[in-house]
């Protein structure tokens, strides 16, 4: 794994971007609870590429492969990406360096998420079966499969609390797990229910169902009853788009505050709703044109064709910041921000910050516990604030 230092790392020989042992670690800040703190909205705006990680060890010509997920620990110390290669590459946040490689050639792998133990993952198979797979780090062991789904798994959403987590599948069901036992805990039968996400507090999740156009809420406990709420996205959001109002869904999530819900698209913007009344608080417009990667539940077919990357997944290329006020999008050059707080024309709004960087971002994760952002393509790229802006 090669990494190449950028313009905030510490410039002495020991840096972690050769591979020794560092003599400093990456100026990484809390956003929340500890003495070294800084708000969001302080640093923003002086976000800067800060280390790139690209893989050196393709063989036999082949093409270096794509990122198709992140994801990060509970205390935000380590990343964790699922590869096209069939493997699950992790990386230490605060000393900046690859940690370790896993194999995953059998079964494949994408959508691989922590669970609330560092050293545990859940990731969905792209081989063989479409089983979920629940593996220890450590040693490179699986502690056991979850069975049920028929088709391609689309979506992995875990618990904020618990091991519990929801998986979608394009067999047409949203199966709820724990992860503690190999059966699934409930099963929900619905139509292209190819996305999910919990709100903050567990209790409720939501749904994403791109061909009917709507996302449905359910109460964790009580998920067996009819949906709390269902939000019809074309009658929302048709005053302000008419495309992707029923299909190209890349992503849901909700912001730490419980108030919106980020439905992200691969097309020209992504769409800001209330979380209590599906309303449209704003169309998140993208600067140039939407994202080459395919939304969960499409084919290369479906996606046109197109260059190097568009048969590829992602889980998703924009996210809220922890404190909810902020959505990070990533572009083929960079990345953008959208204040939630700021001013929208006709229920539009653009960017506040445009920061432009040579590599795509297709896959967007921000920590949840530093000021730390992470971008990939085929790339890795670490983001820091420069405190000296």
């Amino acid at each position: 794994m090669a990494s190449t230092p950028m313009d905030l790392d510490p410039p002495d020989a020991s840096s972690p971007a050769n591979g020794t042992t560092p003599s400093t670690t990456l100026n990484i800040t809390r956003t929340l609870g500890l003495s070294s703190t800084a708000a969001v909205t302080e640093i923003i705006s002086s976000f800067k590429p800060t280390k790139l990680f690209k893989r050196s060890d393709s063989k036999d010509g082949r093409p270096q492969p794509f990122i198709l997920s992140l994801d990060y620990d509970d205390p935000g110390e380590l990343l964790m990406t699922s590869e096209s290669d069939e493997t699950i590459q992790i990386y230490k946040v605060r000393d900046g360096r690859h940690d370790k490689q896993l194999l995953s050639k059998k079964y494949g792998v994408k959508q691989a998420k922590f669970t609330h133990h560092s050293s545990s993952i859940v990731y969905a198979s792209t081989r063989q079966n479409d089983s979920i797979r629940y593996l220890t780090t450590h040693d490179n062991a699986f502690i056991r499969y979850f069975e049920g789904h028929q088709d391609a798994v689309t979506c992995l959403a875990m618990h904020p609390g618990n091991d519990d987590f929801i998986s979608c599948s394009k067999d047409n069901t949203v199966r709820l797990w724990n992860a503690g036992t190999k059966h699934e805990t409930g099963v929900l039968y619905l139509n292209t229910p190819y996305l999910a996400a919990f709100d903050p507090s567990g209790q409720v999740f939501a749904i994403g169902s791109p061909t009917s156009g709507s996302i449905l809420l359910y109460d964790h406990r009580g998920f067996d009853k009819a949906p709390i709420s269902e939000f019809d996205i074309v009658e929302s959001c048709s005053s302000v788009t008419s495309e992707n109002l029923d299909q190209g869904w890349t992503k849901l999530e909700f912001a730490n505050d419980g108030r919106s819900i980020l439905l992200a698209t691969k097309g020209a913007g992504h769409f800001l709703l209330d979380s209590f009344t599906g309303s449209l608080k704003a169309y998140l417009r993208k600067p140039e044109s939407g994202s080459r990667r395919l939304a969960p539940g499409e084919t290369y077919e479906m996606n046109g064709g197109g260059p190097p990357g568009a048969n590829m997944e992602s889980s998703g290329d924009c996210c809220f910041t922890p404190d909810g006020r902020y959505v990070i999008g990533g572009t083929k050059n960079g990345i953008v921000i959208w204040d939630t707080l700021g001013q929208t024309t006709e229920k539009v709004m653009d960017p506040i910050h445009v920061i432009e960087d040579e590599r795509p971002a297709a896959v967007v994760a921000f920590n949840p516990r530093s000021n730390f952002l992470a971008t990939a393509d085929q790339d890795l790229v670490f983001w820091l604030p420069d405190m000296h802006a």
